[in-house]
């Protein structure tokens, strides 16, 4: 969570799982979209001697949908390969790092950009360097510095990262997925205890990042930018996803694994949260292994969320209205499947059309918030969450009361929300580094040092 393990198979294979997409009008360059993968979830800052980092064996990318089709017009395609400088050590640095093309840092990793449109590739950047972990205050003592060296512009007005960042995101892993409780308000859980304050089970987790930074007219279905909201061209969606190729070999002599044939798509994110909680177990992976435009037969368990029906169970007498509506969701599938058409939300729209598909769906058009609410659109803030997902936005709290009934009376006015439901939340907030004001937006990933490990409470 937010797709953190998802689906069994790929909680298996961290260095493909997708972890975070977000993409949003850039508040500094606002004539750009910024858009953000995260893979490789959970990492501790002090995972050496062979410290994280993107599989060179993994394409990663980032895809565009501006047709309407569910389908990627637009792909961004990033590709790693990793270098050993000094084949005699077993050391991932051999002294301190002060640039990122010190020999020094004796596993470099390099990659190549490529954009994709309309079937015909173009490679926009070759070998750019990634920056190495944060290690700690002797290998690593200006890692922002570090991180600097490794935005590259390609072009103009383009600029692109891919690192170790903090996870920005965040939610009470330990508490939701025991049976869904929200500490805040487990006094009136079916299991009850004292009410507390949420935990971020995020908290000192480091990601890997690959952000990008284009022109809006890189975007849009005519390769311009829209000023109005209400205009069909205005809307992207944007997925990323991670490939593998079809077969894996032990080479005997090499002592490796060695992937051949083509690449078959192993995971997927658009909206977050959207595999983790609505998805049945069984189907998790095959959803993983699909492609967006495919998403129809995954609509029945948008308009009838497993979830929804456990908060009354879970939380009895608290739900109940919840617990008596019984028609489909309509809001749920207007959110996450198709966007929000106009006539729904005074003044805006996100719609994509009728091709029910998993996206995160941008209105280019919305200019970034001079005051941004982290609980985006439902808060009156029209630039966040799920217009386009910024890396602050409270997702977790906001697709909660969501689910829980918040958004039916956009679609069905006869419906009165129970009480609770603008108040649900699981507590938590971002306790990682602060988030940047500027690109690449994640805030500084915690060094290897400077970490404690926890102490598991009993």
């Amino acid at each position: 969570m937010s797709s953190h393990r998802e689906a069994p198979e790929i909680s298996k294979d961290p260095v493909a799982d997708n972890t975070d997409v977000y993409a949003f009008v850039s508040p500094d360059q606002p004539d750009t979209v910024t858009l953000i993968a995260n893979f490789i979830p959970f990492q501790n800052p002090y995972g050496g001697p062979n410290f994280y980092e993107f599989g060179d064996d993994v394409l990663y990318q980032i895809h565009i949908s501006n047709s309407g089709t569910g389908r990627a017009d637009i792909s961004y395609q990033f590709r790693f390969h990793a270098k050993i400088r000094n084949d005699k050590t077993f050391l991932y640095n051999t002294g301190p790092i002060s640039s990122i093309t010190d020999t020094t840092w004796n596993r470099p990793q390099y990659y190549t950009v490529t954009r994709v449109e309309d079937g015909r590739s173009r490679v926009l950047a070759r070998n750019l360097l990634a920056p190495p972990v944060n290690v700690g205050i002797r290998s690593t003592p200006n890692y922002a510095k570090l991180a600097g060296e490794a935005i590259h512009t390609i072009g103009t007005h383009r600029k692109v990262f891919a690192g170790q960042r903090a996870d920005g995101f965040f939610a009470d892993l330990g508490s939701i997925f025991d049976l869904g409780t929200l500490r805040p308000f487990q006094m009136a859980h079916l299991i009850p205890s004292a009410a507390a304050m949420g935990v971020n089970g995020l908290q000192g987790s480091n990601v890997h990042t690959i952000a990008l930074q284009v022109p809006i007219a890189d975007l849009t279905r005519d390769g311009r930018k829209p000023t109005d909201v209400m205009d069909p061209k205005a809307v992207i969606g944007v997925y990323a996803s991670a490939s593998r190729q079809a077969s894996k070999i032990l080479d005997d002599v090499l002592g490796i694994a060695i992937w051949n044939g083509p690449h078959k798509q192993v995971s997927r994110l658009g909206n977050p949260l959207f595999n983790e909680v609505i998805v049945p177990m069984a189907e998790k992976d095959k959803w993983n292994s699909q492609a967006p435009h495919d998403d129809k037969r995954f609509a029945e368990y948008v308009t009838k969320p497993e979830l929804a029906g456990l908060l009354p169970v879970l939380y009895p007498g608290v739900f109940p209205h919840l617990a008596a509506y019984k028609k489909p969701r309509a809001d749920l599938a207007a959110i996450l499947l198709t966007g929000i058409p106009k006539g729904v939300v005074p003044g805006f729209q996100n719609y994509t059309g009728p091709v029910q598909s998993d996206l995160l769906r941008l209105n280019v058009a919305v200019p970034p918030a001079k005051s941004p609410d982290p609980l985006g659109l439902v808060a009156g803030d029209a630039a966040g969450f799920p217009n386009g997902r910024r890396v602050f936005d409270d997702v977790v709290t906001v697709e909660l009361r969501a689910v829980a009934g918040l958004t039916i009376p956009l679609v069905d006015p006869s419906f009165k929300p129970d009480a609770a439901t603008s108040a649900i939340q699981d507590g938590t907030s971002n306790t990682n580094s602060a988030y940047l004001t500027a690109f690449p937006y994640l805030g500084t990933p915690a060094g290897g040092y400077q970490s404690k490990p926890g102490t598991p409470a009993v």
